[in-house]
């Protein structure tokens, strides 16, 4: 579950800080391992200054005994390490998949196309938190560790020691400044690539048809090229800085090995003349972590870019406060004034809407192309916003309403039916646990029996992504049977004839005569008139404005009597002015 963020602390930030208790025991474990690692350099040294002179093959016994204690040690540390950074990225994973989830839905609805990359990111960082790259970033401290120890024997070589250290910063820095601009481009080339392919092939049929993969493919390929070669420019980049840390990293371990020689030759190297060697794996340690840093350097961009555009996902789009809990609604519709657009846009596609219905009534809602009357159906089912006015449902603001709550009592069937991969008997029940009195009357309701009959597993039948293995009419069918399921208190259609064979339309008049006489709410947007004779009354709409409201006789008789339309005056809040 994700935490609330305060206001100083952006959401994503305060979920990374959350998981301090893990990266101060990866700290710590850490240190451990890293005074652990110069095991291998205190056994040479105690068994050149012990044993060599001594003799003493008993010392040599409980040295190697000791060293094989320590190394199995640290190989045990390591391991817990990294089960410590695991068990963190998995608990990062688990308090925020949700919220990201819900962060890239909403993001969907309002722009209308899909965020999968959001998700990507998610992964990315998350995959990061547990990756030998942030091992690397917790272990540059440690540097400094290291060339403490190097002063310690001797002033120079660790001044020595300091000027390489330096030089690798340098090249670290380089290294930012070189591949971040390229790597940053080369993602972003990426993901438009990826999410040209994802928004193309949607439409593959289209493309068969008519001869327009070459084209498609060509604009891919721009996309594809233009990552490929950003690519290149980091990775020429990366590589030279790889290999100059790691001939720096050399270089300083031959240099101190000579320079400890000569202070070994002049006395002055503190613990003899083995230190020297001790100097000089101590050394090149201290430019390990820095090494690494480099040769991960990817992919630490990689994390920073997916966190950056993460945080502004999340910042977008908030977690919304819990609310109140409300009782299932009767269906009492009121729609007081709205006016509404694209969500995201200013440009208002509906002007100063309104109008009431009691529950158990049935209203059409007629006009021509580009009324606004999708748009006012999503107003009704509370995915779109209003710029001003409200839509509610038994008083209840409907575009707030917890939608896990209200969902069950709504049924929307859209323009574009929607289908999903799955069975169709989870597509019918909303992908929910399965009620079989209720999916067996929305199978009848919706005139669905013989299609059930006919398939080889009934209800069991895999129908393919969106549907791909039903018609027309039987993808709008199940599509009805979905939104009628579970008995909703307020019923929204957008065209549901418009697949239907004369049948079918038959059946779709039973079944709205049906929910109506249950005391459903029922709205119907359409462009047929036989549906007419289940409604009770219309909204007439034209250029986004409502001009005639009323009982469905009177607005017919005034639509056929070519009346001049007359705005409907918006009825007061309460669903019995209607």
């Amino acid at each position: 579950m994700s935490r609330q963020p305060s206001a100083a602390t952006p959401e994503l930030a305060g979920e990374v800080n959350a998981l301090r208790r893990f990266l101060r025991r990866l700290f710590s474990l850490g240190l451990l391992c890293s005074l652990l690692s110069l095991t291998p350099s205190l056994y040479m040294l105690e068994v050149y200054g012990r044993v060599v002179n001594s003799r003493d093959g008993v010392t040599l016994l409980m040295l190697t005994v000791l060293a094989l204690g320590l190394y199995a040690l640290l190989e045990i540390l390591e391991w817990v390490r990294e089960q410590v950074m695991h068990h963190g990225a998995l608990e990062f994973d688990e308090r925020l998949s949700r919220r990201v989830f819900d962060a890239v839905f909403a993001a969907g609805l309002r722009s209308g196309r899909s965020q999968l990359q959001a998700l990507r990111d998610f992964r990315a960082f998350a995959d990061f938190l547990g990756s030998r790259a942030m091992l690397a970033l917790l272990d540059a401290p440690f540097s400094l560790l290291y060339l403490f120890l190097v002063f310690l024997m001797h002033p120079m070589l660790g001044a020595v020691t300091l000027v390489a250290l330096l030089g690798q910063v340098a090249l670290t820095w380089r290294a930012e400044l070189k591949t971040q601009k390229p790597l940053t481009e080369a993602n972003q080339a990426g993901i438009a690539a990826q999410t040209y392919v994802g928004n193309t092939l949607k439409n593959a049929q289209v493309i068969e048809s008519m001869g327009m993969i070459q084209p498609i493919y060509q604009r891919w390929l721009k996309h594809q090229d233009e990552m490929l070669a950003k690519q290149a420019v980091a990775s020429d980049h990366a590589g030279a800085n790889g290999a100059a840390s790691k001939f720096l990293q050399q270089t300083l371990s031959s240099g101190l090995l000579a320079l400890g020689v000569v202070y070994a030759l002049q006395g002055t190297l503190a613990g003899g003349a083995g230190m020297m060697i001790v100097a000089s794996i101590v050394g090149a340690k201290a430019l390990a972590p820095l090494v690494q840093l480099v040769t991960q350097w990817k992919s630490l961009v990689g994390a920073r870019n997916a966190y950056a555009r993460l945080d502004k996902l999340l910042t977008a789009f908030p977690a919304q406060p819990e609310s109140m809990s409300l009782p299932r609604p009767r269906g009492q519709l009121s729609v007081e004034g709205v006016v509404a657009g694209a969500p995201g846009s200013q440009v208002p596609i509906l002007r100063g809407v309104g109008f009431a219905l009691n529950a158990g009534e049935a209203l059409a809602i007629v006009g021509p192309s580009a009324s606004g009357k999708t748009t006012l159906a999503r107003l009704l089912v509370g995915v779109w916003p209003t710029l001003s006015g409200k839509v509610r449902l038994d008083g209840a603001d409907i575009f707030a309403w917890n939608k896990d709550e209200l969902g069950p009592a709504i049924g929307y069937l859209p323009q574009g039916v929607e289908l999903f991969d799955g069975t169709l008997a989870e597509n019918i029940a909303r992908f929910g646990e399965v009620d079989p009195a209720q999916l067996a009357e929305a199978i009848d309701l919706s005139g669905l029996r013989d299609l059930v009959d006919a398939l080889p597993d009934g209800l069991d039948t895999l129908i393919g992504e969106e549907g791909s293995f039903l018609s027309g009419g039987q993808r709008q069918r199940v599509a009805l049977a979905r939104a009628i399921y579970g008995n909703p208190s307020l019923l929204v259609l957008d065209e549901p004839n418009a697949s239907l064979d004369q049948s079918g339309e038959q059946a779709l008049l039973h079944t709205l005569a049906t929910l109506k006489s249950r005391g459903t709410t029922l709205v119907l947007i359409t462009h047929r008139t036989n549906i007419l004779s289940v409604v009770d009354k219309m909204l007439v709409l034209r250029d986004g404005q409502a001009q005639l409201f009323g009982p469905r006789d009177e607005v017919l008789a005034a639509l056929s009597g070519n009346n001049a339309p007359r705005p409907a005056a918006v009825p007061a809040a309460s669903p019995s002015a209607a």
